[in-house]
């Protein structure tokens, strides 16, 4: 391709500040990526998260900032169709539920995976898909603070 007497190599993708940007624009590959990431981030404060010693407020802010940057880093480029905005709620529940545990049901005594609802109502801050849309808005001027 040329513009201004420069030419330009057409690549497939390439890779700038750790986020892959395809010719499809296909993002379903830089979501695996960004997933994978949070998950190692995860892991290296898996036993702050898993303890008993901390608060749930304690454990949301270390998921907001050391999990969540991690994870939607470059989103603001993500064009995110029905099936991804799903994978990513997807991946923010699992999260979740790992950082606020189980619940016992109060008659039979047994504990229970937290439904998606009450999850919504334990963590307080807008939903992930909720701050890639922001992000895009703010990114393209429209306003849409966090």
């Amino acid at each position: 391709m040329k513009s201004d007497n420069s030419s330009f190599e057409r690549v497939e993708e390439f890779k700038y500040l750790e986020t892959t940007f395809m010719n499809q624009n296909f993002i379903q590959e830089e979501i695996k990526s960004r997933f994978k990431s949070g998950n190692a981030c995860y892991h290296s404060v898996q036993n702050l998260l898993s303890s008993s010693v901390l608060s749930k407020n304690i454990k949301i802010k270390i998921h907001r900032t050391i999990i969540s940057p991690v994870v939607l880093y470059g989103c603001e480029t993500w064009s995110l169709t029905l099936r991804e905005e799903c994978r990513v709620l997807v991946f923010e529940n699992r999260m979740l539920r790992r950082i606020f545990g189980t619940k016992k049901y109060e008659i039979a005594g047994e504990w229970r995976k937290l439904h998606n609802e009450e999850l919504n109502g334990l963590y307080s801050s807008p939903n992930i898909v909720w701050v890639i849309k922001s992000r895009r808005m703010r990114l393209r001027g429209g306003g849409g603070s966090i």
